[in-house]
């Protein structure tokens, strides 16, 4: 049996991380400014999270959803005193495209409207409804095209509120900072209205975290930057550092009912393990600080490239949109400078490196783009 060829591989075999750097089979170091997609966020093969992990196996790997995980309550805890959000609740499952689609459907569930909200260049997942609710037409199917989402462009709150008007629309859904989309960043007064929008037409609110949440922005989530509070947030990447899981924080506004949601693998012990792990680590580290510190470096000194048409980012979610195709710059900053980035079109480098990159790591990234930009 072959590997169902839907991924264009570079041709580098990682076999080893540690902190922000990866090596390769035959022994280069690569400086990752990119973190597997922003799901490296307390920096690769954490002594602390290796412990946890192993601890957790030696003891216990899985039982199901049907006994007592004490270890979901800890998670639960935790994630509430360090996000502001204590008064929610957690539902655990395993990826973000998972929580998306949990989230919508609690949102239904709750005022039994159908049509969904979402804004152009959005990306919500893979999976049935999160994929109708993201903006790319390639990659939704026939099978998932009845569902029913009306698309407006970013920041366009006559447009939203047109919409919400009608009275139909079940939930919005937007992301705290577009990721594939490249690096967009929602207005904070355009998500102070949404917010009141939402509230005024009994329309759920949801907050796609899941690239910019847990520390990336410099803030817990990004969507604290404008000081509203979401009905519902997804959240996934950075919430293991690489272990499968991912959550929904629901508002004291929902009802559980048994039955209502639910998952086999959501919230295993290794899972929780992982997490606690993570949440540790942001806490005794200072990560989230660290990101916004470091963050506001790079961008600064990033501002030096007259080929940086356009520079956008909070934090370590940081894009570069530069005037001519960006193909080249990045396989030379691969296969030349042995640095990780990642992409969004044709224009745009993203920068998604794990919240612990030091100041020295993030100069020594300028001094490498230097030598294949100037």
């Amino acid at each position: 049996m072959k590997l169902f060829d839907v991924y264009p591989l570079f041709d580098i075999n990682v076999v080893k991380g540690k902190g922000c750097k990866v090596w390769d089979d035959k022994g280069n170091e690569y400086l990752d400014l990119y973190g597997g997609h922003a799901v490296i966020s307390i920096g690769h093969s954490h002594p602390h999270y290796v412990e946890m992990i192993n601890h957790q196996l030696s003891q216990l790997g899985f039982y199901s959803n049907s006994v007592v995980n004490k270890l979901q309550q800890q998670v639960a805890e935790r994630l509430g005193e360090m996000s502001g959000y204590k008064d929610y609740s957690l539902f655990l499952i395993n990826t973000g495209a998972e929580a998306n689609e949990n989230a919508l459907k609690l949102a239904s569930f709750h005022n039994g409207r159908k049509r969904m909200v979402s804004f152009l260049k959005s990306f919500h997942g893979r999976t049935s409804a999160a994929v109708r609710v993201t903006d790319n037409p390639k990659i939704i199917a026939p099978i998932n095209a009845s569902i029913d989402v009306t698309y407006l462009a970013l920041n366009d709150i006559d447009g939203v509120r047109t919409e919400l008007e009608k009275g139909d629309v079940c939930a919005v859904i937007i992301e705290g900072i577009q990721g594939v989309g490249g690096i967009k960043i929602p207005d904070n007064k355009f998500m102070q209205e949404l917010r009141e929008a939402c509230t005024q037409t009994g329309t759920i609110l949801i907050l796609d975290e899941i690239q910019s949440g847990y520390g990336r922005s410099g803030k817990f989530f990004a969507h604290q930057y404008a000081g509203i509070r979401p009905d519902i947030i997804t959240v996934a990447k950075g919430i293991g550092n690489g272990f499968p899981m991912a959550g929904v924080l629901i508002s004291p506004m929902f009802i559980p009912v048994y039955g209502m949601l639910g998952t086999t693998f959501g919230g295993n012990h290794l899972a929780c393990s992982a997490a606690l792990a993570v949440l540790d680590v942001m806490q005794e580290e200072h990560l989230i600080e660290n990101a916004a510190k470091v963050g506001a470096h790079l961008m600064n000194e990033l501002k030096q490239f007259p080929q940086i048409k356009e520079l956008r980012g909070e934090g370590l979610m940081i894009g570069m949109e530069f005037a001519e195709p960006i193909k080249e710059i990045r396989s030379r900053l691969l296969f030349e400078q042995k640095v990780f980035t990642g992409v969004s079109g044709t224009h745009v480098i993203r920068l998604l490196p794990p919240l612990c990159l030091t100041m020295a790591e993030a100069d020594e990234f300028i001094l490498r783009l230097k030598k294949v930009l100037l």
